[in-house]
């Protein structure tokens, strides 16, 4: 499976940006993009940005994604689930 993460563009150099998501920063691609600027928030998948979104539905996207997480790392920890797949 395969999750496309909501991610804040901080810096741009020509058709690759500087990404962040809670603290970590990566590159992805441009090129799928009309226009983005720094500030704006994308759906990163398989290193390139593929969608613009507004701040609220990031965040909303974001809480989910750590919701989730959260709720696995409960399950590991009682013995009842297995991350790796």
């Amino acid at each position: 499976m395969c999750l496309a993460i909501p991610s804040k563009i901080v810096e741009i150099n020509d058709q690759m940006a500087v990404i962040d998501v809670d603290g970590v920063r990566r590159e992805a691609s441009l090129l799928m993009l009309e226009d983005p600027e720094v500030g704006d928030y994308v759906i990163v998948h398989a290193g390139f940005a593929i969608q613009k979104i507004d701040e609220a539905a990031a965040m909303e996207s974001l809480q989910l994604l750590r919701e989730a997480a959260a709720m696995m790392d409960r399950e590991a920890e009682a013995g009842g689930g297995d991350r790796s797949t």
